[in-house]
């Protein structure tokens, strides 16, 4: 019987591992077909620090909105990649910036970190000066793209959320920021805030929502204009669960309202 049951249980665990790879594997077949023109390129900083960027243009006739993608802790993912190819495939230019370009292994960026702790802990040594300085400099590059319109938005999510809420305080030219269950800026710092803010968060994520009221109270007082919308069923990171491959029907339904609105927020900017 216990022989029995330990079989069960590396069964139990190899189909977890299946699972994970089934959804990595998925996330790259769709990268690899889809018909849009992706490339990486090299952006360089103010500073001279040159920032690895994988850029998704839109097939569409007239200059387009661009939108920078800040990813999460975890890096800059496959994952993050394919939602740049799906906003691209709603018509808009998608750039996401690798904020660990030369932070990794002989000088590499997220790839080139041996585990996934590593990645994590070195994201939050990340200095705020240097990811801004980064942005900076994606922002112009998204500018003098000559297939651009002039509008720039920002997004983020997680750790990328709350950095696309502290690069709406610092820069005043772009036209938004989408914050997907990303931590707020600082209540002091909202008043500086000229770009509507736009929130996307999971009802069972309590360690971010609990700081909403506070910061929809400021913004209200600065005439900030920040929309939070708080998604049913679901918790932290939904829209990345809801679009794997074993996503539940409350993840799917939070994940397909909360890009609806967003693609909607895009084009109306």
């Amino acid at each position: 019987m216990q022989i029995y049951h330990a079989f069960m249980l590396v069964l139990f665990f190899a189909s977890l591992l299946f699972i994970g790879n089934t959804n990595a594997d998925s996330i790259k077949t769709q990268l690899e077909a889809s018909p849009r023109h992706g490339e990486w390129v090299k952006v360089t900083t103010a500073d001279e620090r040159v920032v690895n960027t994988f850029v998704v243009y839109p097939e569409v006739k007239e200059p387009a909105t661009a939108i920078i993608v800040i990813h999460e802790i975890f890096g800059l993912t496959d994952w993050i990649r394919l939602v740049a190819d799906r906003l691209a495939a709603d018509g808009f230019v998608a750039i996401c910036p690798d904020l660990l370009s030369g932070m990794g292994p002989d000088g590499g960026g997220t790839e080139s970190f041996a585990s996934g702790d590593d990645v994590r802990r070195t994201i939050r040594e990340l200095s705020p000066a240097q990811v801004t300085s980064d942005l900076d400099a994606i922002q112009k590059y998204a500018r003098d793209l000559p297939s651009t319109n002039e509008k720039v938005a920002v997004s983020g999510f997680c750790w990328g959320g709350g950095q696309t809420f502290s690069y709406a305080v610092h820069s005043d030219t772009i036209a938004a920021g989408f914050v997907f269950y990303g931590r707020a800026a600082p209540i002091e710092d909202v008043p500086k805030i000229s770009a509507p803010v736009y929130g996307f968060y999971g009802e069972s994520d309590n360690r971010i929502n609990a700081t909403i009221d506070a910061t929809k109270a400021a913004a209200d007082a600065a005439n900030v204009t920040y929309d939070p919308v708080i998604y049913e069923g679901v918790g932290h990171a939904f829209l990345r669960r809801g679009m794997a491959a074993d996503a539940n029907d409350a993840q799917k339904a939070a994940t397909k309202a909360a890009w609806e609105r967003w693609v909607s927020l895009l084009r109306g900017l």
